[in-house]
């Protein structure tokens, strides 16, 4: 492949990722506008409810986000709906309503969050475990643990960093700060240093990425990382909002399945190498605003998962004819 072929066809797969995450978008903005209207609840249109839908996002989204890092290297992590659970408990556990002890809590659920990541790596990318099988067995592991260890709820964050979630600057939410900020470095990372290349080299083509010198273990359990560390912020966000961690807050939010969901509803194909940033968030967007327009609906909340589910298939469908040689 010449050095003019390669800048080409690269351009040509960053466009046919923003295009999807722009269908999306636009898609996304029509249902939530035509079901506002229809309902007469025009004021989900103003400033404040677009707010609200946007905060909507940010949980999933940070998720979707990591998630996205595992799945562009071919592997996948059913771990983090667990790990959200851990990171919220033990947040309010470590906090006990005290200001001083955020910093300590905070940092620690960090490392929890490294070391988990650092173990499904291993498992993955160095014992040769298969994706589905470690990262599951993680996450049974953890919250077999978690819930051993706290029946109930105990403890309480911090008044000032239950705040966080509640406050903002110019009447945008912080955590809706935190994720545009996040979503940025992660995009960055992955379009602009020689970390996300190998990311996508990995990913497109294990072998071939190994022969031109890339420790593709090391990038898989990189991933895996920082897939853990976005699961982490996710359960420190929770725990502000909600006030104290619960032992089946990730669970009973399906955040494992859901942010794979989203960012293959955005364009990130299973197989790995190719997705992106742009369409996990594209895809988070949608979600969010079917949520939203539900409600605003009045649908059962059985039926909103039938059209959940209904929508990833579809979107799987559509990036498997799109792309014949990759599994979607």
């Amino acid at each position: 492949m010449s050095a003019e072929t390669l800048p080409t066809t690269t351009l040509s797969q960053r466009s046919i990722r923003l295009s999807v995450a722009a269908v999306l978008m636009l898609v996304s903005a029509g249902i939530y506008a035509v079901t506002a209207i229809a309902t007469g609840e025009t004021s989900q249109l103003n400033f404040e409810g677009l707010a609200g839908l946007f905060q909507r996002m940010v949980t999933l989204g940070l998720v979707g986000l990591g998630q996205t890092f595992v799945i562009l290297v071919g592997s996948i992590d059913l771990s983090v709906a667990a790990l959200i659970s851990t990171v919220a408990v033990l947040a309010s556990f470590i906090m006990q309503a005290n200001p001083a002890m955020i910093l300590p809590a905070i940092l620690a659920c960090l490392a929890l969050c490294l070391i988990v990541g650092a173990i499904n790596g291993l498992l993955v990318a160095y014992c040769g475990i298969n994706p589905l099988i470690a990262t599951l067995g993680t996450g049974l592991t953890i919250q077999g643990l978690l819930s051993a260890a706290f029946t109930y709820l105990q403890g309480s964050v911090a008044p000032s960093f239950q705040a966080f979630a509640y406050s903002g600057l110019l009447g945008i939410p912080y955590p809706v700060l935190l994720f545009i900020a996040l979503t940025a470095v992660a995009g960055l990372l992955l379009a602009r240093t020689v970390f996300g290349a190998r990311i996508y080299a990995v990913g497109g083509n294990p072998e071939g990425a190994r022969l031109a010198g890339i420790r593709t273990e090391r990038v898989v359990l990189a991933a895996h990382v920082i897939a853990s560390l976005f699961a982490g912020v996710a359960g420190l966000y929770l725990a502000a909002r909600l006030q104290s961690g619960t032992p089946w807050i990730g669970r009973d939010g399906i955040y494992d399945l859901e942010s794979i969901a989203v960012a293959v509803i955005g364009g990130t194909i299973l197989a790995g190498g190719k997705g992106g940033v742009a369409g996990t968030v594209a895809g988070v967007l949608l979600f969010a605003t079917l949520d939203t327009s539900f409600n605003m609906l009045g649908v059962d909340a059985f039926l909103k998962q039938v059209l959940r589910g209904a929508i990833v298939i579809v979107a799987v469908a559509i990036h498997a004819v799109r792309n014949k040689g990759h599994v979607a």
